[in-house]
């Protein structure tokens, strides 16, 4: 459903040229908002500008170059939303840099990357937009984390899923912060999200367990809009898919098995490089 839900009003988004950021941003404009997508990549932004250019709400959108691990960068970016536009509304984190590696097979580097572009950059960006938010007592915060933040049962990669779940930690703490603040924060822990760089690059299916092929995929385009109805209901923690609850309880109170069944029927078949038919094309 195409809406104005957020009409006339100011969003960010990181990593926002491709994949799941891409979507929302998209999303975010359909709905009524004027767009701002950092990327540190030139050649996703210039396909994204391109493909912006096709679009209804082109004039909407606004590409920045931005490497969200140099807080500098960081804050010149927003200031300078802030000082065209008079305020921010929308702050979409979805930046990550991922290296699927054991911990012996991963450079230190990657590791303090991994934590400097999906952590550090949330914090950058959130002390930067907080005080207009708090100003204008509005303002949404959406932090993407990841069911990996949530289950620690092998096949993933330990500071990927460490960094996920600092997200997740940093983020429920700021809800009950600013719990008495007009402010909605929000925390999004999906699982599979297929036909994007994290699976056609860094995550071959070799990599998954089998236990992955259960929990159908779904195309960057249904998360997008899972955000916007979660944005819109106030949702603090959304886990896409629902069913993701199971797995969660499982690993609360029976860890080991949960570890055992991720262990079962060796790697994952499913190709996730492929995006799956979008439910919301």
């Amino acid at each position: 459903m195409k809406n104005d839900f957020l009409k006339d009003q100011v969003c960010l988004v990181t990593g926002g040229a491709q994949g799941i950021g891409w979507a929302t941003a998209r999303r975010l404009a359909e709905a009524g908002g004027t767009v701002y997508v950092c990327d540190i990549s030139e050649e996703h932004l210039n396909t994204a500008r391109e493909q912006a250019a096709k679009l209804p709400q082109a004039g909407r959108f606004h590409f920045s170059r931005c490497d969200v691990s140099d807080r500098a960068q960081v804050e010149g970016w927003c200031a300078g939303i802030l000082k065209e536009a008079g305020r921010i509304d929308v702050l979409v984190n979805n930046a990550a840099y991922v290296r699927w590696q054991d911990v012996m097979d991963m450079s230190v580097e990657d590791m303090e990357k991994t934590m400097a572009v999906g952590f550090n950059a949330i914090v950058y960006t959130t002390k930067a937009v907080l005080p207009s938010m708090l100003a204008n007592n509005r303002g949404h915060i959406v932090n993407i984390g990841s069911s990996a933040g949530r289950v620690f049962a092998g096949a993933s990669s330990a500071v990927y899923s460490g960094m996920k779940a600092a997200v997740g930690g940093y983020t429920q703490t700021l809800q009950a912060e600013l719990v008495h603040s007009g402010l909605h924060i929000m925390l999004v822990r999906p699982a599979t999200v297929a036909g994007t760089d994290f699976f056609r690059k860094h995550v071959p299916s070799s990599r998954m367990p089998r236990l992955a092929d259960f929990v159908p995929p779904m195309a960057p385009e249904d998360l997008a809009e899972a955000i916007l109805q979660g944005m819109r209901r106030r949702t603090l923690v959304l886990d896409v898919p629902r069913s993701l609850g199971i797995f969660y309880t499982l690993f609360d109170h029976v860890p080991g098995v949960m570890r055992w069944l991720s262990r079962q029927g060796g790697s994952a078949r499913s190709d996730f490089s492929k995006a799956p038919p979008s439910r919301n094309a």
